[in-house]
């Protein structure tokens, strides 16, 4: 099969790569579709180089993943002797963390979900990491209830419009920070505020809100603590790149700080998320409902996966970045 690889860090490169087997408990899925995003393009350069030292990371010397992709949405080819869910030809799609730059890809049948039927399997590759990494945060990490506030800090990409959709299904008010191209686009998600980050500073506004979702990592902790109510909680996801610490610095420096403040911080790791097809799940509910749709910034074919790479890591896509992998 055809595959992007990733031999050394710096570039992936297509190439013939034996077609997956999958174990006892795991789906081989026909990729139609996936998408790009940050984790990618760190993972790609093994940045930041920190990274490389911790467990689960990209691997201190060469990747320690071959294949790329950390979305897919296809049709099942095969299953694993342990799996009752799933069987050839449902459509799927799911959060596999690696495998998606492929023309197929081994999908343990835990972090696998019945493809939403509303939407093409473009839109169904833009939500498992980006959606389930919002749901993870607001819900699970930021405990949103009815009547909350919520500021999404970063609300125009990947991660920040499903988080502020995600926020008012939840019926929190939401207040989002994007650049100026991107305020009608946020405020379009039912954001009920939307501030312009090269207009305005929102950690000086003078409000306060229950929850911040901090995607961007553009200001300290200390500031982002004057936007929280008193028993507020910051929920880290990401912060400034860098190649050496951050924007693991951010995210320590800010954990650090809350120790001694009475707003918790809490940092959001999807990668870690044990309850992947629940929250697929979950997420395909409030779909199908219609309360939460994917933003695509762009689509590209397979053959372009780098381009896409380049495009995602210029960190300008105003939601995601797909690719179609398959038409059939």
């Amino acid at each position: 099969m055809k595959a992007f690889v990733l031999r050394s860090y710096g570039s992936v490169r297509l190439a013939e790569i034996d077609k997956p087997v999958p174990g006892d408990d795991e789906v081989l899925v026909r990729v139609c579709a996936t998408s790009v995003q940050p984790y990618d393009w760190h993972f790609m350069r093994g940045q930041p180089y920190v990274s490389r030292l911790m467990g689960g990371g990209p691997g201190l010397r060469r990747p320690s993943f071959a294949v790329l992709g950390a979305d897919v949405a296809g049709r099942v080819e095969a299953v694993g002797r342990n799996v009752v869910e799933f069987g050839p030809g449902d459509e799927v799609f799911g959060m596999p963390k690696q495998g998606g730059f492929a023309e197929y890809a081994v999908v343990s049948a835990a972090e696998l979900a019945p493809k939403p039927k509303n939407l093409t399997f473009e839109q169904a590759a833009a939500v498992p990491m980006a959606a389930g990494t919002a749901l993870l945060a607001l819900r699970d990490q930021g405990r949103v209830r009815p009547g909350q506030r919520v500021l999404v800090n970063g609300a125009s990409g990947g991660v920040g419009t499903f988080a502020v959709q995600l926020a008012k299904a939840f019926g929190a008010e939401v207040t989002g920070v994007c650049g100026a191209r991107n305020v009608d686009l946020v405020r379009s998600l039912g954001a009920d505020e939307v501030v312009d980050y090269s207009k305005e500073d929102f950690t000086r506004t003078g409000r306060r809100h229950d929850v911040l979702l901090d995607i961007a990592g553009s200001r300290s902790g200390s500031a982002c603590r004057r936007v929280l109510t008193r028993r507020g909680i910051h929920v880290l996801v990401g912060g400034p790149a860098g190649r050496w610490w951050q924007p693991a610095s951010h995210v320590f420096a800010t954990l650090a700080a809350s120790v001694f403040a009475p707003q918790r911080a809490v940092v959001t790791d999807v990668v870690r998320w044990t309850e992947v097809r629940r929250g697929l799940e979950a997420l395909t509910e409030l779909i199908e409902d219609g309360r939460v749709v994917p933003v695509i910034d762009r689509g590209y074919s397979f053959e372009e996966i780098p381009a896409a790479i380049a495009y995602q890591e210029e960190g300008h896509a105003a939601g995601k970045v797909v690719i179609t992998v398959s038409s059939r």
